[in-house]
């Protein structure tokens, strides 16, 4: 099964990404991951992706691709697989739609759909621990103590890219060029499956999930 995940930022795409590969066995592939070890790592890639990320700008096609493709590359053809954060524009999902072609492999959209009131809320309830990089969320998935990291004892932090105005213009970025990808999908052939991504937290909705992938 290879598994294609669309919604907003914020939406808890890649909570359920990483859900849907640990109860299928699937590989997990998140390009957000990608990119904040590339950060992290003070890369060339990363010292680009920083500067976007931080103002809350998409990452272009060619630099995403890049990274994608040398990641993909090198996956056995019987690997299944969900990809999380990629496509993010019409252009990039053509990509994927090809190579997965000449490979004889169909996909899977999985579609979270979140009121974007809803998501300003959850992000700004998120925290991640500046030194080992484990993630929290207030709500869904609090610290034992209070702001500080159950793994090493450091005081958490809110990400810049999770700062409110920032989550406002990633909301608009995605609306004006990730949404269009929903009516690509639709329309390319393969299995297309929307969800209610705004109640039930991540398990119920991981079992919406799971539920709606196995009636096809």
């Amino acid at each position: 099964m290879r598994l294609v995940f669309l919604g907003p930022p914020g939406s808890g795409k890649g909570t359920q990404a990483q859900l849907l590969a640990q109860r299928l066995g699937l590989q997990h592939i998140s390009t957000g991951d990608m990119f904040r070890q590339a950060i992290q790592e003070r890369s060339p890639v990363g010292r680009r992706v920083e500067r976007l990320v931080n103002n809350g700008e998409l990452v272009p096609d060619a630099l995403v691709g890049e990274v994608v493709r040398a990641h993909l590359g090198g996956l056995p053809a019987c690997c299944g697989f969900v990809l999380d954060g990629f496509p993010r524009t019409v252009a990039q999902a053509e990509w994927v739609s090809a190579w997965l072609a000449r490979r004889g492999l169909c996909w899977e959209v999985v579609n979270l759909r979140v009121d974007r009131e809803v998501i300003v809320s959850r992000i700004g309830a998120r925290r991640q621990c500046p030194q080992c990089g484990a993630s929290y969320n207030l709500v869904f998935n609090p610290p034992q103590r209070d702001e500080v990291c159950d793994r090493d004892q450091t005081p958490l932090i809110i990400r810049e890219d999770d700062q409110e105005a920032v989550v406002r213009q990633r909301f608009e970025a995605y609306r004006q060029q990730t949404a269009p990808l929903l009516d690509y999908f639709r329309k390319a052939g393969g299995a297309f499956h929307d969800v209610d991504g705004s109640t039930g937290g991540p398990d119920g909705i991981a079992r919406r999930i799971v539920e709606q992938l196995r009636l096809g």
